[in-house]
């Protein structure tokens, strides 16, 4: 089905709930990874997916049609965690950078973390990373994601995402190396 059709059905509101459930099954799962990437909490991740789809269900119909669908809710769940990270941050009276080490620092405890001693140390290194850095990062290195889709997502060329890989992996690899 070609996506302004699908759009149509999502926005009708004969087809609407069909549409919805065929939107969270195609997009539930990527979308919770890229959340959880960012947010690293399983219940975290989950409260910010919810966030997105309300957002997505809210605002479909202000969706142009510029990006693709799957770039625009890529857009919404990464500003979602985010938004998520620094209001956290923000109640705890502390810096999101200084939220990401205390997040890392309590990986070993959560039960849906099912990494070893390396993937912490990995964590660790990533949670050093300039905000931008461990988005490209992430998204390159967890996901997958290209970079012409990133720079749609992330609203950044292809040019400079290459470059943040670049000096993420650079950095990261001297964390793994030296600590």
């Amino acid at each position: 089905m070609e996506e302004k059709d699908f759009i149509q059905k999502l926005l009708d509101p004969k087809t609407q709930n069909e549409a919805f459930q065929k939107l969270l099954s195609d997009y539930q799962r990527p979308l919770y990874n890229h959340i959880r990437n960012i947010v690293l909490n399983h219940d975290d991740a989950d409260d910010v997916l919810q966030n997105t789809f309300v957002k997505v269900f809210r605002h479909l119909k202000n969706f142009k049609g510029e990006s693709k669908l799957f770039s625009w809710m890529y857009r919404i769940a990464t500003n979602e965690a985010i938004t998520f990270l620094n209001l956290k941050a923000k109640r705890n009276g502390s810096t999101s950078e200084a939220l990401q080490t205390e997040i890392v620092n309590n990986l070993k405890a959560d039960s849906y973390f099912d990494g070893d001693a390396i993937q912490l140390k990995l964590q660790k290194a990533i949670s050093l990373l300039p905000q931008k850095q461990q988005l490209v990062f992430k998204m390159k290195y967890f996901e997958e994601i290209k970079y012409e889709d990133m720079s749609e997502i992330l609203g950044t060329s292809v040019g400079a995402l290459k470059a943040s890989y670049h000096h993420a992996v650079k950095k990261i690899e001297k964390f793994m190396i030296h600590s």
